[in-house]
């Protein structure tokens, strides 16, 4: 896309989705701007630079991919994937994936393979219960229409790429985002901890982890973590609940992720790296422990950004669009807890706080348009589908 143990009690999620139902529905709406959210620097942002409009709105929808036609596909958590016209008033259920819903869990990331106008070909994320446990998985299908039945649409041939490892009881930190990497010959896969905290150090497991795979699904992981006994589809390590990630211009891999109590982080990607979780934190376990903070261990990797109070964040992009000029090649995360939408400054390799806006609900993905529009997904049921524009 623009594309880890203690008591149960403490391992309340940062990122809680609404799983209330209520049916889809469009509006059209421009909405006036909230107040404005407190900055990075603590201070009020400046009025919203953008008019926000609804275009329509799901029943918890989790993650949103432009089509070349400017169609769009959006996965419901419950299982549903639909075809949405980019007016919202035209859409089609074309999956239902078999998902556990329970908890975190559900139909998750969706993102067309990069040669989709000829191989029709999307790759998508969902949890499911089996193995002893509950794990994320990898899968792919081909959108096609439906011989016989002109305007309707339907994902066959559905295939499992991969599957993650380990499968482990609870229903929080799958993850699941993938990413499509420049080469066009690899994808990147998020694995959370699972609220396992220790899998995100366990060589042997892929929670906690960047994956890098062939589109086929196949490990394709950081050789020097494959020579020294890691999973082979490892590519970077000690992460907690990796909500987000994309690639830039540069080829440089951004990543977003959910911190503990406190320490919600923007890193970049670095092959091999170990990002320290659970070992330090710049946030603290639920029940108060502390975490040592990433200054103390200078041997594992800082990330470029942290926050406190956390912002929750939710879907991540590199922003590239002409619509916006002024924040080309910044991040765009959809905040939950925050409500908010958050830019951060990127400059080469550093990064630094942006501005946030508030946008009066929990925000769960954030994607590009094709006319360089920026697109919200709300959380939860009802969640509306909302285009920024210039003005």
């Amino acid at each position: 896309m623009l594309r880890s143990l203690i008591p149960a009690f403490a391992l309340l999620a940062a990122c809680s989705s609404g799983e209330s139902a209520t049916p889809a529905s469009d509006t059209g709406v421009v909405v006036p701007a909230p107040v404005p959210a407190p900055t990075a620097s603590g201070t009020a942002a400046a009025a919203r630079p953008f008019t926000v409009t609804e275009v329509a709105s799901f029943d918890a929808p989790w993650a949103m991919a432009f089509l070349p036609d400017r169609r769009m596909l959006v996965t419901q958590k419950g299982g549903q994937m639909l075809l949405v016209g980019a007016d919202g008033t035209q859409r089609q259920v074309v999956a239902t994936i078999p998902v556990d819903s329970a908890g975190q869990g559900g139909l998750m990331d969706v993102v067309p393979a990069p040669d989709f106008a000829t191989s029709q070909r999307v790759y998508f994320s969902y949890s499911v219960a089996g193995d002893g446990g509950k794990g994320v998985v990898l899968a792919r299908g081909r959108l096609r229409p439906v011989e016989g039945s002109p305007g309707v649409e339907r994902l066959g041939e559905i295939e499992t790429l991969f599957r993650a490892s380990l499968f482990v009881s609870g229903d929080g930190h799958y993850s699941g985002r993938i990413a499509f990497a420049p080469d066009g010959q690899h994808l990147f896969f998020t694995n959370g901890e699972r609220q396992k905290f220790d899998p995100a150090q366990d060589p042997k497991a892929t929670l906690g982890k960047v994956l890098r795979l062939t589109l086929d699904g196949k490990p394709a992981g950081d050789p020097g973590l494959t020579a020294k006994g890691f999973h082979p589809a490892v590519w970077s390590y000690g992460h907690r609940n990796l909500l987000g990630i994309a690639f830039d211009a540069q080829g440089n891999l951004w990543e977003q992720e959910m911190g503990p109590k406190g320490g919600d982080e923007v890193n970049l990607i670095v092959a091999g790296r170990n990002y320290g979780y659970p070992i330090v934190s710049d946030g603290d376990h639920y029940d108060g422990r502390p975490i040592p903070r990433h200054a103390t261990r200078p041997d594992l990797e800082a990330p470029k950004v942290s926050w406190n109070p956390v912002i929750s964040p939710g879907g991540l992009i590199v922003y590239s669009g002409a619509m916006f000029p002024q924040w080309r090649g910044d991040l765009f995360i959809g905040g939950l807890s925050s409500e908010a939408l958050v830019r951060v400054d990127v400059n080469g390799t550093g990064a630094a706080k942006g501005d946030q806006w508030s946008m009066g609900t929990r925000i769960r993905e954030v994607e590009q348009g094709p006319d360089g529009a920026i697109w919200l997904l709300g959380d939860g049921a009802g969640g509306k589908l909302m285009k920024l524009t210039n003005g």
